[in-house]
């Protein structure tokens, strides 16, 4: 088998690759990644010297590179986690959304149709399905939950899951969706909320919460949603969507003091800034059409994964401090700087 995995350098994407090689010691991985900001090439520097592993730097919305190297590997699946996804960078700049999450997506199953490939796996968000309200607890989203989107990010990820669903329609590709909730764990993106927190913390320096921080996100361990993905691939139903989502639905605020009490850390760093433009205040999904076709259920409780990846946070130091120096402290100063 033979599966190229978009993104590959990212949070996810690095974690799935370390997954699938680990279960199919004789699958092909073909790891394609721009390496933006958000891909790190020392992420992968465990499997390099795979002899089933290859990586090769390629943007997928570079039509002419994708499909000589789909030409050269022949892939069986393709597997997107490429995506610009940080909401507050889509605020800042939509274009390069629009570009990458859509005209990509679209570059990489025209590839797939001209190569016939046996499945495309398209990586989405609960975020296409907007936000609940707090006080409906009672309240989740379903793969029938319509589309309702709130940020330029989620629009360009919802676009993006139509174009697949219309690809499928149209041309008889062979297609799957994921709409995954909050992941958490190794190799996390240091912008993203708990990496932050945690590397505020260390560093003894504030710790920027959005509002009052009473938004609530359903928390996935990351290992946990590339065994969905995996499932999904090898069993899952062609032209269906899959919601996955981890039962862990957490506020904010309660996050940032759970790592102040890992780390032993005062909750006088946290520093309330003013509120994203647009910000969802819940989201939490419902994953029983994944557990009742492919026996799938979250296996990492959150207590449990937090204290796994604080720890493995506290063991990396290197990979993280290199990631926020330089170029990333200026985006942040932008960020939260100003925002008191």
């Amino acid at each position: 088998m033979r599966i190229i995995v978009t993104g590959g350098a990212g949070f996810i994407g690095s974690n799935f690759i370390f997954h699938m090689l680990k279960k199919y010691p004789k699958y092909r991985i073909v790891c394609l990644d721009k390496l933006t900001y958000a891909g790190n090439f020392s992420t992968l520097k465990s499997v390099m010297d795979n002899p089933n592993f290859r990586f090769v730097k390629l943007d997928i919305c570079d039509r002419a590179g994708v499909f000589a190297l789909f030409k050269e590997e022949k892939p069986d699946i393709v597997v997107n986690f490429a995506a610009e996804s940080h909401v507050d960078r889509s605020i800042e700049d939509p274009g390069v959304f629009l570009q990458t999450n859509i005209i990509g997506t679209a570059t990489l199953m025209d590839a797939c149709r001209s190569f016939g490939i046996k499945r495309y796996h398209q990586v989405s968000t609960d975020e296409v399905y907007g936000d609940l309200p707090l006080d409906r607890p009672d309240l989740f989203f379903t793969e029938q939950t319509p589309i309702h989107t709130s940020s330029p990010y989620s629009s360009s990820k919802a676009s993006a899951d139509l174009l697949v669903l219309a690809y499928h329609r149209t041309y008889g590709l062979p297609v799957s969706i994921s709409r995954c909730s909050n992941n958490y764990g190794p190799y996390h993106f240091p912008e993203k909320l708990i990496p932050l927190m945690i590397a505020n913390a260390l560093n003894d320096k504030p710790l920027p919460v959005y509002g009052k921080g009473e938004n609530v996100r359903d928390w996935l361990y990351v290992e946990d949603h590339c065994k969905a993905i995996d499932l999904i691939i090898h069993k899952g139903r062609i032209g269906e969507v899959y919601n996955v989502g981890g039962h862990n639905e957490m506020k904010n605020i309660d996050i940032v003091k759970l790592i102040c009490k890992e780390l032993g850390k005062p909750e006088s760093l946290i520093t309330y800034v003013a509120n994203r433009k647009g910000h969802d205040m819940r989201y939490a999904i419902d994953p029983t059409k994944i557990h009742n076709e492919l026996g799938w259920l979250p296996e990492t409780k959150f207590a449990d994964g937090i204290k796994k990846t604080i720890q493995w946070y506290l063991d990396n130091r290197n990979w993280w401090e290199e990631i926020i120096s330089g170029e990333y402290q200026v985006y942040y100063q932008k960020m939260y700087g100003d925002r008191k």
